[in-house]
């Protein structure tokens, strides 16, 4: 039995090493692309921000997209309904920014054959301005920076590049255990995105893209029917062979304080969302979750009744593999520190955390990949949905917020 753990315990220390490979990259990723001159490219662009209940500092996260560093912009706010709670706080904050950018708030109804906010998208792209060139997607709890809008939408003056992305970095401001292991399970996916355009996806927080290229791909039909907005996007986009461009200065604080049935419930309808819209991923992420959950932690407890050279051989490769993931996960936040410097003490107390539950983030992810094969209904935003296949969605529930 023993060497069937040396036997994966060898297989993880080599994919550690390449994860651990793929942080140096990730991090001399981020250093390149800080470096590099502001750009000047900044065609009339249209923020399309989808609200439903009252995000965690829902206020601040919306102001800061009238405090974009950018000439001429509009927003448009689209809600399901004209009793949604976000609606006092999106007219309060368009007050407090008018001067800054013109805003809208659109009442798009209720969804009957689409996820809510993929409805609510496809009614807002009917009614931008005559003059917008760009539509940008942003989420209610996501909080960009000052030049967030210029630098997401600065890749975008080479007409090979499809699309432009960031990526959310969880953020606690009490801390808490739940909260942080939230935060260490998401950054496996935020180190995913990269130089490598083919293997970058779009995160419908935080996307931008030509109208016209919009358009030409028809992706208001191809919306029709689904819940995951980005998964749609970023399959016309590889299906039209257009490269997808990860910016790291567009990666985004997204304030959570989650508790453990919270950090269940978002983590589990992320793989089942994944499991109907990139089943290979899934199947990868179970795999991977197995294959590491099995000999790590079976190779721990091994050491309670080994001994002579078994002890110490099995010691050694499970210290390796600790600290190549260890060093993979210091990489990561090395680089998210460089572009959130607002959150460094928040990032400061991530690091024992990031370093550490990084061990145990493959046994969530194996529970959350079990929890796809079984079922494929989620709650989202208070609606129960059924993903009966990419294409097409039941709604089962609707609970007003």
């Amino acid at each position: 039995m023993i060497f069937i753990f040396y036997f994966f315990a060898l297989i993880l220390t080599f994919l550690g090493y390449k994860s651990m490979r793929s942080g140096i990259n990730y991090l001399n990723y981020f250093k390149k692309e800080l470096v590099k001159p502001k750009s000047n490219f900044t065609p009339f662009c249209s923020i399309i921000a989808p609200c439903r209940g009252l995000d965690e500092e829902l206020s601040e996260n919306l102001f800061a997209l009238f405090r974009q560093n950018y000439p001429k912009y509009e927003i448009l706010f689209v809600v399901d309904s004209d009793k949604d709670k976000a609606i006092s706080v999106i007219e309060e904050v368009s007050r407090k920014g008018a001067k800054h950018a013109k805003s809208k708030l659109i009442i798009a109804g209720k969804a009957i054959e689409s996820g809510q906010k993929v409805h609510n998208l496809r009614q807002a792209v009917l009614e931008v301005s005559d003059e917008s060139k760009v539509f940008v997607f942003v989420d209610s709890d996501a909080r960009p920076n000052e030049d967030w809008l210029r630098n997401l939408i600065a890749p975008l003056q080479d007409e090979s590049v499809g699309a432009a992305t960031g990526y959310r970095w969880f953020v606690s401001k009490r801390g808490g255990l739940f909260s942080q292991f939230l935060s260490v399970w998401n950054a496996s996916i935020a180190s995913a995105l990269g130089a490598n355009a083919k293997n970058n996806f779009c995160w419908g927080g935080s996307t931008a893209i030509r109208r016209e290229t919009f358009e030409k791909l028809d992706m208001r039909k191809k919306w029709r029917g689904t819940l995951s907005d980005d998964f749609a996007v970023t399959q016309a986009l590889k299906e039209a062979k257009l490269k997808i461009y990860f910016v790291p200065q567009c990666l985004m604080a997204s304030i959570e304080n989650c508790s453990f049935s919270q950090l269940l419930e978002f983590t589990t309808r992320q793989m089942k969302i994944t499991r109907v819209y990139a089943p290979h991923l899934w199947k990868a992420s179970f795999a991977g979750s197995l294959l590491f959950s099995f000999t790590f932690w079976s190779g721990f407890t091994a050491l309670f009744f080994l001994s002579s050279w078994h002890f110490w051989l099995t010691l050694a490769l499970s210290i390796m593999i600790f600290a190549l993931g260890a060093a993979k996960a210091w990489l990561r936040l090395k680089a998210v520190k460089i572009v959130l410097k607002d959150y460094r003490v928040e990032l400061d107390r991530q690091f024992l955390s990031h370093i550490t539950i990084w061990t145990l983030s493959p046994i969530l992810y194996f529970y959350n990949c079990f929890c796809a094969l079984l079922s494929r209904k989620i709650v989202w935003r208070g609606i129960g949905y059924e993903l009966k296949s990419p294409n097409k969605t039941v709604i089962i529930a609707d609970n007003a917020e």
